[in-house]
């Protein structure tokens, strides 16, 4: 199986479309202003873009990180397309090394999850290093119990004009593992096939609140998705001295 996001890359804001990205990035802002007066940020995982653009539309100068060149390459792209100045950085949370510290770091739409446990706790300690003080870490997971009964043991798939996929997953001791399959339609009119394999991790939220605090962080918050329930999706705001 080839590395995972090398196929996907290129498509996944289109394949996303129905997590409505607007009205997520419109949660998130609300949070970062009424968090305090911060400016500076890295958007770490930022897949194709989205809330990296979504954020500095609104004011701020945020960086975005990922550790696809397919994802950002992709991001690059839609920001050059829509008039967005800003940067983008190839980096892997677990490895986190920044220039200079920003007021506060993002990590949306399960980057955490693609984080072993055993190095949840040295992850957020490199987050934490790269906060200027009272910096904040904006981040959600998705549940163990989505993971775990939702994904599970499932097939999802769809059929689409330009691109198809079926994505079978296998439930494991640590999380699940997911094996994608993708047809994508090229210039000629033909299609391809790309395959790649994922591995999400099951993190509960008393592991990721231990982790942070362990890392250094000294008030935690955590609610549901937009604000709702916890069945799904925990958002976490985590905020350094």
């Amino acid at each position: 199986m080839s590395e995972s996001y090398t196929a996907l890359g290129g498509w996944f804001e289109y394949l996303n479309a129905d997590c409505d990205y607007l009205k997520w990035s419109q949660y998130l802002l609300d949070k970062l202003k009424a968090a305090g007066d911060y400016k500076t940020g890295l958007d770490i995982g930022c897949g194709n873009g989205y809330f990296t653009r979504a954020f500095n539309r609104a004011g701020y100068s945020v960086s975005g990180m990922d550790i696809s060149a397919s994802m950002l390459s992709q991001a690059k792209r839609l920001a050059a397309k829509e008039g967005v100045r800003c940067e983008f950085l190839s980096g892997d949370i677990t490895k986190l090394k920044v220039c200079a510290k920003v007021d506060f770091c993002t990590a949306v739409n399960d980057c955490i999850n693609y984080v072993p446990k055993t190095k949840l706790k040295s992850a957020f300690a490199r987050v934490y290093a790269a906060l200027n003080a009272n910096g904040a870490f904006l981040f959600d997971i998705s549940s163990e119990n989505k993971i775990r009964n939702i994904l599970g043991e499932n097939l999802f798939g769809e059929d689409g004009e330009n691109i198809s996929y079926l994505w079978f997953n296998r439930q494991t001791d640590d999380g699940v593992v997911m094996e994608l399959t993708f047809f994508v339609r090229n210039e000629s009119g033909l299609y391809e096939r790309f395959e790649e394999t994922h591995v999400q991790y099951a993190h509960t939220e008393d592991e990721v609140i231990k982790a942070l605090y362990a890392a250094g962080f000294a008030r935690v918050q955590t609610e549901g998705h937009l604000g709702g329930d916890k069945s799904q999706r925990i958002q976490f705001a985590a905020f350094k001295r």
